[in-house]
């Protein structure tokens, strides 16, 4: 692969490191100028020993979640033993609360950006490279069957020629890896932009639950909303280790998975649209590949399917859940423990829903859509178990998928308890 220069090297072009303005105000491949390759470092660049080009990823997440800066701001010493120190008491504070014992012991790290970025791109992998496989499948497909007003020589419906003597025939499969790098590490690099910990979002990630604080940004929050330091951070550390124990329950990592690379597989190739967001590549012209790395979201725009919003809904049922669960648990510690958890709670309430063109990339691209709506169904549902049955009733939800509560059961929470056995303790 190519060299890439990197933001702020002498060899940037006049633009000094500034990121070039792509949809979304992201930058395309950052430090890269498709105009000054030729041909042959354009395809090296193409070539992917796997259906996601990962570096392309890593650096483009880095990039954005840095939102061009050339290093993160470091974490001190000091901060970093605070952080631990208040994530051993809140795994404490939940344990006794809930007696889900997961919760203690879990591993802690305080990191940058940019290490954010390069931890959830790579908890994230099955689900993306389902995403690839998807793709590939479909473009495979369509270069075996000949589509509407296909050339009889065998050129393909998406204006490049086909054959297999044309090294340009199977260009489309090529981009694959690229686009998906682009699209991943943009979406991943916007999260990290404002992260304050690893489980922000339900993100279906496979890897070991554990506790990261995004530090740079606890610091900005911090400030914007002029909270005390300590007490916004032992409530993010709250947060963050209900959610880590929820994920310590084998089958509620697993189903957000399983979900996630459902839906992605589910994405069908419209093979119109697709011609019409890339035909206008020309391999004998590498500038014409910087469109494409600019717009990545045009990726999806032509894949969209009708099987998908079914399957939306299953993992809106899921996410409902673990959210309600951990605003409920939240709350009820914050309140006995934090003197000004109430301006607190609002201030990360904001924070959750407002996340601007950030979530919307992650909910094209996964199927994560939570508005008000959903979080506020969530812990109501919660919040009228706990009512009725207390916390130890609520838990059950733990057990098994079985005991996941319907669409219906959501907004009535006592059908769910009648469903599962549970005595209605108010009659």
């Amino acid at each position: 692969m190519t060299d890439v220069p990197q933001p702020g090297d002498p060899e940037d072009d006049e633009t000094g490191g500034e990121p070039v303005p792509g949809s979304f105000g992201l930058p395309g491949i950052p430090g890269l100028d498709f105009s000054q390759l030729d041909l042959a470092q354009v395809m090296r660049l193409l070539q992917s020993e796997g259906p996601v080009n990962w570096e392309i990823a890593h650096q483009i997440a880095g990039y954005v979640a840095l939102d061009g800066a050339p290093s993160d701001t470091p974490v001190s010493d000091a901060e970093r033993e605070e952080l631990v120190e208040l994530a051993r008491a809140a795994e404490s504070h939940v344990v006794a609360e809930t007696g889900l014992t997961s919760a203690l012991g879990l591993r802690t790290s305080t990191m940058g950006r940019r290490e954010w970025a390069d931890l959830s791109l790579d908890a994230l992998r099955p689900v993306l490279e389902a995403l690839a496989i998807t793709l590939r499948q479909a473009l495979d497909a369509g270069d075996d069957q000949p589509g509407p007003g296909e050339h009889p020589s065998g050129a393909s419906p998406f204006g490049f020629a086909g054959g297999a003597g044309d090294p340009f025939g199977g260009l489309l499969t090529m981009l694959a890896p690229l686009l998906l790098g682009v699209q991943a590490g943009s979406m991943i690099g916007y999260l990290g932009q404002q992260a304050l910990g690893r489980y922000d979002l339900p993100l279906p990630t496979d890897d070991n639950p554990s506790l990261a604080f995004v530090v740079p940004n606890l610091a900005a929050f911090e400030e914007a909303w002029a909270l005390d330091r300590k007490d916004l951070r032992f409530a993010v550390a709250l947060h963050e280790v209900v959610h880590a124990a929820e994920r310590s329950v084998p089958w509620v990592r697993e189903r957000l998975v399983r979900l996630a690379i459902e839906y992605v597989s589910a994405y069908e190739v419209d093979s119109p649209a697709f011609e019409q967001q890339f035909g206008g590549v020309d391999p004998n012209d590498p500038s014409s590949f910087a469109g494409i790395a600019e717009h990545p979201e045009a990726l999806l725009g032509a894949m969209q399917s009708e099987r998908q919003p079914e399957i939306l809904a299953r993992v809106q049922g899921l996410t409902m859940v673990l959210e309600g669960y951990a605003d409920a648990v939240v709350e009820r510690l914050g309140d006995r423990l934090l003197p000004d958890f109430a301006r607190i709670h609002e201030a990360l309430q904001r924070h959750h829903l407002e996340r601007g063109e950030a979530e919307r990339f992650i909910e094209q691209l996964l199927g994560l859509r939570l508005d008000r709506e959903h979080y506020e169904r969530g812990e109501a549902f919660c919040r009228g178990v706990i009512e009725r049955a207390g916390l130890e009733g609520l838990n059950r939800v733990w057990e098994s998928e079985r005991m996941l509560p319907t669409p219906n059961e959501i907004d009535a929470p006592g059908l769910w308890l009648a469903r599962i056995d549970l005595p209605d303790l108010e009659g």
